[in-house]
C-alpha cells in the first residue's frame, strides 16, 4: 500500500514534458517569423554569422515568447483552475512555485543570450521581457483590458522582433521604411489578439477580464478585429506602390482580398468561427509580411 501512494504522489520536480508544455512551443512561431522578417528586410546578414540568426530566432521564440506563457500561466493559475483545468499547473503537472522558478530562469537566460547578440538585441529583449511580465503579473496585468494586453502582445510579437533582427543585422538603426511596416504588422497584430479572445468570452466575464469581446460584444468586436488587421495591410500595399515595388504590392493586396473574403464568412459567427479564421486568415497574413520584407531587402540592395 505505500509503494502504491508512493507512486500516486506528485512528482517534486516537473518533468521535462511540463516544461514544454508551459513555455508553450505553438506560440513562439509569430516572433520568429518576425525576426526572420527583420533580417530579410536588411536584405538578410553574411553567412559567417549563422550564429546571430539562429540565437536571435531562440531568443525570439523559446526565450522570450517562452518565458511571457510561463509567467502568463503562473499568475492566470487560479483562474485556469477554474476555466481549464487540465493545465499544466492547476493539474499539478508542475508542482509547488516551479512555473515561477521556470519564469524567473528563462527570463535570466533570455539577457544572456541577447547580451551575446549585441546591444540593439539586448535592450529589445529587456523591453520584450518587460512587457511579458507587464501583462501578466500585478500590478500592471495589461491582459485585464483588451486594448493595452492585445497592444503590448502585437508590438511584442512582430513589430519588436522585426526591428531587433534589422538592427542587430546592420548595426545601427534601421531605415524609416523598415521601421513604419514593422509597426504596421504590429498594429494588425492587435486584431489577431483580439479574435484569440473569443474562445473565453464567458470565462473573461467571469472573472472580470474586460477583453474586447467583452467590453464591446461579440460582434463588435469582430468587426473591430477584421478592421485592425486590414486597415494596416492596405497602408503596406500603399506604401509597396509608392516605393516602386509594384509586384509585392499586388501579391499583398491578393493575399488581403482573401483575408477579406474570410472575414466575411467569420462575421457571419464570431463566437464559432475565430479559431478557424485565426488559422487560416492569420497564415495570409504572415505570407504578406514575409513578402514585404522581401521587397525591403531588395530595396536595400538597389
Amino acid at each position: 500500500m505505500s509503494d502504491l501512494r508512493a507512486l500516486q504522489r506528485p512528482s517534486p520536480v516537473p518533468t521535462p514534458g511540463a516544461v514544454l508544455a508551459l513555455l508553450k512551443p505553438i506560440t513562439w512561431f509569430p516572433p520568429m517569423w518576425a525576426y526572420a522578417c527583420g533580417i530579410v528586410s536588411v536584405g538578410g546578414v553574411a553567412t559567417e554569422r549563422w550564429w546571430f540568426v539562429v540565437g536571435g530566432i531562440l531568443l525570439a521564440g523559446p526565450l522570450i515568447c517562452g518565458t511571457s506563457q510561463a509567467v502568463n500561466d503562473w499568475f492566470d493559475r487560479h483562474v485556469d483552475a477554474i476555466n481549464e483545468p487540465d493545465r499544466v499547473i492547476p493539474s499539478g503537472r508542475m508542482p509547488g512555485r516551479w512555473g515561477l522558478w521556470i519564469a524567473i530562469a528563462t527570463s535570466a537566460l533570455s539577457l544572456i543570450v541577447a547580451a551575446l547578440l549585441g546591444k540593439w538585441v539586448f535592450w529589445a529583449a529587456v523591453v520584450g521581457l518587460t512587457l511579458a511580465w507587464a501583462y501578466s503579473a500585478p500590478p500592471f496585468r495589461l491582459k485585464q483590458n483588451g486594448w493595452w494586453g492585445n497592444a503590448a502582445v502585437g508590438f511584442s510579437y512582430e513589430s519588436l522582433p522585426w526591428f531587433t533582427a534589422a538592427a542587430a543585422a546592420i548595426g545601427t538603426l534601421p531605415r524609416p521604411e523598415i521601421i513604419i511596416i514593422a509597426l504596421l504588422y504590429g498594429l494588425g497584430a492587435h486584431g489577431i489578439m483580439t479574435l484569440n479572445d473569443f474562445k473565453a468570452v464567458t470565462g473573461d466575464q467571469r472573472m472580470g477580464i474586460a477583453s474586447l469581446p467583452v467590453q464591446l460584444g461579440v460582434d463588435n468586436a469582430a468587426r473591430l478585429a477584421c478592421a485592425v488587421m486590414a486597415v494596416p495591410q492596405f497602408a503596406v500595399v500603399a506604401l509597396l506602390v509608392i516605393w516602386g515595388q509594384y509586384w509585392a504590392a499586388g501579391a499583398v493586396a491578393t493575399l488581403l482580398a482573401v483575408q477579406i473574403g474570410c472575414m466575411i464568412h467569420m462575421l457571419a459567427d464570431p463566437r464559432q468561427r475565430a479559431v478557424w479564421y485565426s488559422a487560416v486568415g492569420v497564415g495570409l497574413y504572415v505570407c504578406g509580411m514575409m513578402i514585404t520584407a522581401v521587397a525591403l531587402g531588395m530595396m536595400a540592395a538597389v
